[in-house]
């Protein structure tokens, strides 16, 4: 599969998942707002940051699926600039690894799982080899 396609079918999936965690919240009687950057306004609002904001001054949750428009491989660092963009206190990632690996830990049986790892490190080309 063309690289840029499983991108975006990546980018859908994480639309799915918002609206998973976004039925399970309002069954607990949150309110909740799911946005994307990704137009598909029959599921959710487009992603505006005031708008993001003013959810959040009312007490609702908002949940971000497909944070960014365009393909790109590390959503991760596209879910923490958005939480900047509306000061969140709190960006939650949920994953099927249990945590932060030196490689990919489905692909590699040896990699080697970090208990603690600071951002500084996580900013140098080393810190997959400081264990």
């Amino acid at each position: 599969m063309d690289r840029a396609t499983a991108d975006y079918m990546g980018m859908l999936a994480t639309v799915m998942n918002a609206l998973a965690l976004m039925d399970a919240m309002e069954r607990r009687n949150l309110v909740v707002r799911v946005q994307s950057a990704v137009e598909m306004h029959a599921v959710a609002e487009p992603y505006i940051r005031r708008r993001a904001i003013r959810h959040l001054e009312k007490g609702r949750v908002v949940i971000f699926g497909a944070v960014l428009a365009t393909r790109i491989s590390l959503l991760t660092p596209a879910a923490a600039l958005r939480a900047m963009e509306i000061s969140a206190d709190v960006l939650i990632k949920a994953t099927k690894v249990d945590g932060v690996y030196d490689s990919d830990p489905v692909k590699n049986p040896a990699a080697v799982r970090f208990e603690h790892l600071t951002y500084m490190e996580t900013t140098q080309p080393s810190a997959g080899s400081h264990g």
